[in-house]
């Protein structure tokens, strides 16, 4: 193989040679726990040489017949995703090994999982496309139900299994009627036929993109394939649920802009009809049906099925600004949530773990710096100024409202105020509630993983932090520049 192709996939290369030393590392290590944890420490080592990797690569780069790219645009994404991989790995060291769950096994699937990501975001092709998306996929599903004694794991995994192989099924369907169509797998030929006049009306290409979008939907959560969210994000251990929650979910966004605008900018018509429609019921459902939940995880399950609809607004305004927005409102989720899980890691007494909102009721009086992280991260979340969920808002509707969106963007800030009633109710409880039981002393590396994100909500707004993200931002949007 020619060396400059493995300079492009250097990243996944170090994923998968990883994965693969790391098993082999656990199978044959005597102590279980033991390795379990050291073969994690070497994970998260693993990661941040992908990383480094990624950050190395400069240019443009087209390989294996167009069907895997590089470019800025993959390479902010890839970044992003393998550093919420590495700070997920860093929080299941405190929470997995009370429960005796720190098994080798963990880190490994991570690892197969987040290299599944990498190739999602680089796939210019429907082949690339599927194969990175179940490579994925595959290891979410064991994942989900790693903690094998809990009724409600299991019951995860397998809900969790079921749909997907559905959502699966689908956009394989719904790629298959585009190849039929276009002949050809590649996003550039299938650009290319969607342009002509007469594919404007053509039935099997509308349909095979309403069935693509439809198994990418399912991936991202978003309304109406979001029924799995609520009851695998409470069912899964929380270190597994806020995995969930951070890095696949910017692989699928990633999937689903490079899909919408280099293969299909010809019929941008179509699948922004889409695109609008299901943002709209993401941003309503998200918004209204967490303000009776009760447990934290189903709250922030809610939550997620909403910020997707949010970041969806900058994909509907079809231009380079909102594909701008869409991922600087990824990173700022990213932050956000895996701080909220986090906090929800941290909520524990005497051993035991407990998920119920009433639970950090008087928190402000027993531990002042947890019910301030907490409280900085529910702001942002709820989009006050001048937290980083703030300008993440800022930067999508700006962009449509550009574009003419003006229905969507009144509907997204309608909603957003909606949503912030139940991110403040958190708060209120955390500060004006009497005082319940204090939490056990919050373990180091869950502190940490707390402390950065929240440091990092807060200070997105001074130019070294939020402009160096915009600018990235920007400059990855650039490559992927619809064509009207």
């Amino acid at each position: 193989m020619d060396s400059s192709v493995l300079y492009v996939i250097l990243p996944e290369l170090i994923l998968a040679l990883g994965a693969i030393a790391l098993l082999m590392i656990g199978v044959f290590s005597p102590n279980g726990e033991t390795s379990g944890r050291n073969v994690t420490w070497l994970a998260i080592a693993v990661l941040v040489a992908a990383a480094v990797a990624v950050f190395e690569g400069s240019g443009s780069s087209a390989i294996f017949g167009g069907a895997f790219v590089s470019d800025s645009f993959t390479r902010f994404l890839k970044i992003v995703i393998l550093i919420g991989a590495a700070l997920t790995l860093l929080m299941t060291f405190d929470s997995f090994g009370r429960a005796k769950l720190l098994l080798f096994e963990y880190p490994v699937l991570v690892l197969l999982a987040t290299l599944g990501m990498l190739m999602m975001v680089s796939a210019n092709d429907l082949i690339a496309l599927y194969l990175g998306l179940e490579l994925q996929s595959l290891a979410l599903y064991v994942v989900a139900a790693f903690k094998r004694d809990d009724v409600q794991s299991s019951e995860a995994g397998l809900k969790y299994f079921v749909l997907g192989a559905l959502s699966s099924g689908m956009l394989l369907y719904g790629a298959s009627m585009l190849y039929g169509v276009t002949g050809s797998t590649s996003y550039a030929t299938i650009a290319a036929v969607a342009k002509m006049p007469e594919m404007a009306a053509n039935i099997g290409l509308t349909f095979g993109l309403v069935f693509v979008l439809v198994g990418l939907a399912f991936k991202v959560a978003a309304v109406p394939f979001h029924m799995w969210t609520p009851d695998v994000y409470q069912g899964a251990p929380t270190p597994v649920t806020a995995f969930f929650a951070g890095a696949p979910k910017i692989a699928a966004m990633a999937l689903l802009l490079r899909f919408t605008q280099a293969a299909l900018p010809g019929v941008s018509s179509q699948w922004e009809q889409i695109i609008i429609f299901v943002s709209i019921a993401s941003m309503a459902l998200g918004s209204f049906a967490a303000i009776g939940q009760t447990n934290i995880k189903r709250l922030l399950a809610y939550s997620s099925i909403g910020n997707v609809g949010f970041a969806l607004i900058g994909l509907a305004a079809n231009n380079t600004e909102g594909t701008a927005g869409v991922l600087i409102y990824l990173v700022i989720y990213v932050a956000m949530t895996l701080g909220a899980f986090a906090c929800v890691l941290a909520m524990q007494r005497n051993g035991r773990f407990v998920e119920s909102i009433s639970d950090l009721s008087g928190l402000a009086k027993t531990n002042l710096t947890f019910a301030t992280i907490l409280a900085a991260l529910m702001f942002s979340l709820a989009g006050i100024p001048p937290l980083a969920g703030f300008w993440a808002k800022w930067y999508v509707f700006l962009p449509a409202i550009k574009a003419g969106l003006y229905p969507l963007s009144v509907i997204g800030v309608v909603t957003s105020v909606v949503g912030a009633y139940y991110y403040l109710r958190v708060v209120k409880i955390m500060f004006f509630d009497e005082p319940a039981e204090g939490f056990s002393p919050t373990e180091g590396r869950t502190f940490a993983v707390m402390a950065l994100s929240a440091a990092f909500v807060v200070a997105f707004v001074l130019p070294f932090v939020g402009g160096t993200v915009v600018d990235a931002a920007t400059a990855a949007a650039s490559v992927l520049v619809p064509a009207h």
